[in-house]
């Protein structure tokens, strides 16, 4: 859409979520609210994203990302005078101007879209987003003629008594033509209950000069609702968590309770999958087909091949190959890249590790900044020693080797291809190929 142009407020302190954070930025199923809002957005191919942000501004632009302009909003004085910052960009613009808010995540592009085309369709001087609700109150009035067309809309604060009654809400998203915002934003005034610039305003100035005033009347309103506090953020949680794992659902992977199973957005998920309850499943993840992932388990940016099996471990910025096993109980710190048929069991901490295709840590190890080639076996209670106070040194483990339990491995060293540790061994010097070592220090078997 070259001739729509989108704004997004994204001003305000949030004084109601008693933070330090930026309102916006406080975030749902892994993405701060005002980023959730602009890829929304995004979607819709703006020929200009703007977004105007003023508490903690700098904050806000350092943390979300995409093709935006900024403007900033100094002193907080109302949606329209937020708007009014963003003049400079309307003056050079002809076109639909959409306003959209960094704290309303659940919107869908389906629905902007939706709200675009009708305010096109009609040539509407504004189009206003509604919805009912019944307890309306808090949010601004639609109010209609006795035929139903749009008067204008009436802020909570400034109600009437037969006003305060009216269903019908504004959910502050709303589609303008460019030419008549600007010209509508130098009649605002500060006459009101907040003594600020309505936005809302706008829609009644216009149809006063007899303009088109339309709305469109969302089915979902649960997608417009702002979140202003921690609890409405809890419940914006809850419904987008539903449409994730609905859309995982409808895709082919089996997720057991729903309610229980937590899939930030940017998840992929493979076909037959099964995602057993209270597991997460956050960041840049990438699961294939037919993975069992739970119960109780946590992935973090990280790739998961075919047919792998995650019992009750955590799994960060990790590799894992297809057809590996991995827990219970289990913990991949970052840089590990897993190969395939590998098993990693219980109470194994790995980091920075490359394991290679068919080996075993069973349990009870620690393997840290180490290489492990194929088919190696390393016993209960290994550990690879790899900090010496100062620095970090790798150890090297070739094919075919098999670790003792209790052994302990003091980096920097080497461990050759078909070598065989004694149990209870600390290993201080490179082990060649073929060779059998036991003690303290491990030696070479006679």
């Amino acid at each position: 859409m070259s001739d729509l142009l989108t704004i997004t407020l994204a001003a305000g302190k949030g004084t109601r979520m008693k933070s330090k954070l930026p309102k916006v930025l406080h975030k749902v199923l892994g993405k701060s609210m005002v980023q959730h809002v602009l890829d929304t957005a995004s979607n819709l191919d703006p020929s200009l994203n703007i977004t105007v942000i003023g508490y903690k501004g700098e904050e806000v632009k350092e943390n979300t990302e995409g093709d935006i302009k900024f403007v900033e909003q100094k002193e907080q004085l109302g949606t329209g005078h937020a708007v009014m910052q963003a003049r400079e960009y309307l003056k050079e613009f002809d076109g639909t101007v959409l306003v959209l808010y960094g704290d309303t995540p659940l919107l869908t592009e389906e629905t902007l879209n939706r709200l675009v085309k009708d305010h096109q369709n009609k040539e509407a001087a504004v189009t206003i987003l509604t919805a009912k609700l019944d307890d309306p109150s808090g949010y601004g009035r639609i109010v209609r003629d006795e035929i139903g067309n749009v008067l204008g809309i009436v802020e909570d604060k400034d109600t009437t008594q037969d006003q305060a009654k009216i269903k019908e809400i504004n959910t502050g998203i709303c589609c303008f033509n460019s030419r008549l915002l600007l010209k509508a934003l130098d009649s605002l005034d500060t006459d009101n209950a907040q003594g600020e610039y309505y936005l809302t305003d706008v829609a009644g100035i216009l149809a006063k000069e007899g303009k088109v005033v339309s709305a469109m009347l969302t089915d979902n309103y649960k997608e417009t609702i702002g979140v202003n506090s921690r609890r409405h953020l809890a419940k914006a949680e809850k419904v987008l968590q539903q449409r994730v794992c609905e859309y995982h659902m409808d895709s082919g992977v089996t997720i057991i309770d729903p309610q229980s199973t937590y899939i930030d957005t940017k998840v992929k998920i493979g076909q037959d999958t099964i995602i057993y309850p209270f597991t997460f499943i956050e960041g840049e993840t990438e699961i294939k087909e037919d993975v069992i992932v739970g119960p109780q388990s946590r992935i973090v940016d990280s790739v998961i091949g075919n047919k792998v099996e995650i019992e009750s471990s955590t799994i960060v910025g990790s590799e894992i190959g297809d057809r590996t096993v991995v827990g219970p109980y289990a913990y991949l710190r970052p840089g590990n890249k897993i190969g395939q048929g590998v098993k990693i069991g219980d109470f194994v901490e790995v980091k920075n590790s490359q394991i290679g295709n068919e080996s075993k840590v069973p349990h009870l190890s620690y393997i840290g900044d180490t290489t492990i080639g194929r088919r190696t076996n390393v016993g209960a209670g290994t550990i690879t020693a790899n900090y010496d106070g100062e620095n970090k040194h790798r150890t090297v483990i070739g094919d075919d080797v098999f670790i003792g339990s209790d052994s302990t491995l003091i980096a920097p060293i080497r461990i050759g291809d078909r070598s065989v540790s004694g149990a209870g061994s600390v290993i201080t010097k490179d082990v060649k190929e073929g060779e059998t070592v036991i003690g303290v220090p491990a030696k070479p078997k006679e």
